[in-house]
């Protein structure tokens, strides 16, 4: 059996793939994690392509892929369904990890006429806060890609396996140190704007959901709560693994995919051919422990607003731009005597000008950071400052702005802008011990 491999054509529209197994099997995808590259899949290669034909996809500015960033998972899973029709595939199976799992919860919901059958490796509902992957992404617009990189083993593989196996620990962080950082940021972005926790009864595939049990990323927790929402899932949980299971436990992952898309497998139209090209060996042996799939347990309320208004595209981009914890604190302050001016502030500021499309949010942010310190409004500075670094403004532009102010609403507040700037910028961007 040859391993055929292909670059997708270098546009906005298309992912850079690979093809392994037989030309004429039903097709099934994988998908990667965030900051590794297809490899991540290498171990469950062989077995896998006996049976199907496995279509792999590397995330934008991933794995040397095109570096197009998409800053939405809807916008990952277009490309994706984009580069199976320019190679004729209609129907298949997807397992996807993390991010890559996101990916395939998308499609299952918005084109389950075309996914025949679901597995969700290390995957949520919600990965999670949208301030956590914020904040991610501002320490590496600052700091680039080296400290996600320095603390990824930790996050992806079990203490005793990161040991054991240095090879595999000095490839992740390889993997993550070849990403693109704008492409990285992006991914961060969208998980952060991530949530389908009450759209998961309408994912209407059979769905593996698989979890390291060890997994202090999206653990069983998460994994329990996808389990009980989506209608036809079971779950299956891999003792002495973490966040990137089919790394550390080829073997039990291998399986379990296996037996899940054997049984759960419908008629998938198979893809045309592609040209061969070399392949690619892992550096790491299997382990094999036992994996059990388990029953349901009860997925817990959650309900939306209700509100179908510039409120609620205010609240969105309020929480957006400001974080979730400024805003749970500002609401949750609020009483019977500030309630409508939250409401106002919510469904006017944030609901009206800025979610207005003349200017980016980069723009904006220069706009309020001039305003506040030409107006003396320095109590507010702080949150702004931390807004525009979260909007895509680095430190150096922001001291642009203040330099600029300096010059036109003058050097005592500008100076004052300064010291709470310095501080803001020092605690946002340190990356984490």
């Amino acid at each position: 059996m040859w391993e055929r491999e292909r670059v997708s054509e270098k546009n906005l529209e298309t992912l850079q793939y690979r093809f392994d197994g037989p030309e004429d099997g039903p097709v099934l995808v994988l998908g990667p994690s965030l900051g590794v590259s297809w490899h991540m899949w290498d171990r469950q290669i062989p077995e896998l392509s006996q049976h199907w034909r496995i279509f792999r996809y590397d995330l934008p500015g991933h794995g040397g892929a095109p570096a197009y960033p998409a800053a939405a998972v809807t916008d990952l899973a277009d490309r994706l369904l984009a580069t199976l029709d320019s190679v004729g595939v209609q129907r298949f199976g997807y397992a996807g990890c993390s991010i890559g799992g996101a990916v395939g919860a998308d499609l299952a919901l918005r084109h389950p006429h075309r996914v025949a059958a679901l597995a969700l490796v290390a995957a949520s509902p919600r990965f999670g806060t949208a301030d956590e992957f914020r904040q991610r992404g501002v320490i590496v617009r600052s700091n680039g890609l080296e400290p996600i990189a320095r603390t990824s083993p930790e996050h992806w593989f079990t203490p005793g396996f990161a040991a054991a196996q240095p090879a595999i620990v000095e490839w992740a962080v390889q993997m993550v140190r070849t990403t693109d950082p704008g492409c990285y940021i992006a991914s961060c972005e969208a998980l952060a704007a991530f949530d389908i926790r009450t759209e998961l009864p309408r994912i209407g595939v059979p769905t593996l959901v698989l979890v390291g049990a060890e997994d202090k990323v999206t653990g069983p927790a998460e994994a329990r709560t996808l389990v009980a929402g989506i209608p036809d899932a079971r779950l299956a949980l891999v003792p002495r693994a973490s966040h990137l299971a089919p790394v550390e436990q080829p073997a039990a992952v291998t399986d379990l995919l296996l037996t899940h898309f054997s049984t759960a497998w419908q008629d998938t139209q198979a893809s045309i051919p592609v040209p061969p090209s070399p392949g690619f060996s892992a550096p790491f042996a299997p382990v094999v422990p036992v994996a059990e799939i388990s029953a349901a347990a009860d997925l817990p309320d959650v309900s939306p607003t209700g509100r179908n208004d510039r409120y609620d595209q205010g609240m969105k981009v309020r929480r957006e731009v400001l974080g979730d914890a400024h805003v749970d604190g500002a609401t949750a302050a609020s009483d019977g005597f500030t309630d409508d001016f939250q409401e106002l502030l919510t469904r006017y500021a944030w609901g009206e000008i800025w979610s207005r499309e003349g200017l980016d949010r980069k723009a904006r942010s220069c706009v309020a950071l001039t305003a506040v310190v030409a107006s003396g409004h320095l109590g507010g500075l702080a949150q702004h400052v931390r807004a525009a670094l979260r909007n895509g403004l680095t430190p150096v532009e922001i001291k642009e702005v203040l330099l600029q102010t300096a010059v036109y609403c003058g050097i005592p507040a500008a100076g004052a802008a300064f010291e709470i700037a310095q501080s803001v910028i020092q605690e946002e961007t340190t990356p984490p011990a």
